[in-house]
């Protein structure tokens, strides 16, 4: 705690010297994760010079900012982040960022959060708002719109982004549809090392079991991953899916516990929940996790 509130109090005395954009330059712009920093890249362009703070692999949920990601931020002319508690350890330091005359783009407020976030009282708001292309669109809409506030005179070229990228998210979103309904119904059941794909289950149809929470921070037990054994073997689930930012040593657990029940289960290729795949955008790598998934379970 007594780390977090020195950076705070760095970030507070750096930002009353923030350098200005120049009329004409790029705007240079911090994301936490390479999720919304590929959504701020297709809706900026090249009017957007961005730079993630995590790089592929990286679990948001239990990420802490370092130095370089102070300078990172007093240096952008504008902060970008998922929000919805997503980036639970930068809270207190993306939270107080407007009250120091810093933009940004908290993505969670772009939402109706009231008819659309999960949320339950065991395990609080899902973050994971990604997996559901109609409301990465609606995400979309949002960047463009404050992008637009900050940058009036490129509001047109913003604009006309935002509607080629709206399209490429509708083809997205009924490829998703096409692929998942190759699973028979009772077998689109999606078993995960946490529980990050709820708005995907929700959209498509499809039901989630994960060994942890919506939050890597919580811990599975023995008795969490045996109920989940038990749930796989009654159930004749093909298979279950390490994720690229979950240590695999968690799915693999519960492939023992299957195995020792007399029960064989495949290990899927890797998905990729709170990263996007290394080099790639938003719509392959959820092309990719879709393909995945769907192949091994049909």
């Amino acid at each position: 705690m007594k780390k977090l509130l020195l950076l705070i109090s760095t970030l507070l005395l750096l930002a009353s010297c923030s350098p200005a954009k120049e009329d004409g330059g790029i705007m240079k712009v911090t994301a936490t994760t390479n999720i919304v920093a590929d959504l701020v890249s297709e809706i900026g362009g090249d009017r957007v010079e961005v730079t993630a703070m995590m790089h592929a692999g990286v679990d948001p949920h239990i990420y802490k900012a370092k130095p370089s990601d102070v300078t990172a931020i007093q240096n952008a002319d504008v902060v970008i982040f998922n929000g919805v508690t997503l980036e639970a350890k930068l809270a207190d330091v993306l939270e107080g960022l407007e009250s120091i005359n810093k933009k940004v783009i908290n993505v969670g407020l772009g939402i109706n959060q009231t008819d659309i976030l999960i949320n339950d009282v065991e395990h609080g708001v899902d973050p994971h708002i990604w997996f559901d292309v109609s409301i990465w669109k609606d995400a979309a809409n949002y960047v463009a719109s404050r992008l637009s506030q900050f940058e009036p005179e490129s509001k047109d070229y913003f604009n006309d982004n935002l509607k080629a990228y709206l399209l490429e998210l509708d083809v997205l979103d009924q490829y998703i549809y096409d692929r998942v309904a190759e699973i028979p119904e009772s077998k689109r059941v999606l078993v995960t090392a946490h529980d990050a794909f709820n708005y995907f289950a929700h959209r498509y149809g499809m039901e989630v079991k994960a060994i942890q929470g919506i939050s890597t921070q919580s811990e599975a037990g023995i008795r969490d991953i045996n109920e989940l054994a038990n749930f796989i073997v009654e159930n004749d689930i093909k298979a279950v899916y390490p994720e690229s930012s979950v240590p695999i040593k968690t799915i693999e657990s519960l492939v023992a516990a299957i195995e020792d029940k007399g029960y064989s289960v495949s290990l899927g290729k890797e998905l990729y929940s709170d990263s996007l795949k290394d080099n790639a955008n938003y719509i392959e790598t959820f092309r990719e996790n879709v393909d995945n998934i769907v192949d091994a379970l049909k």
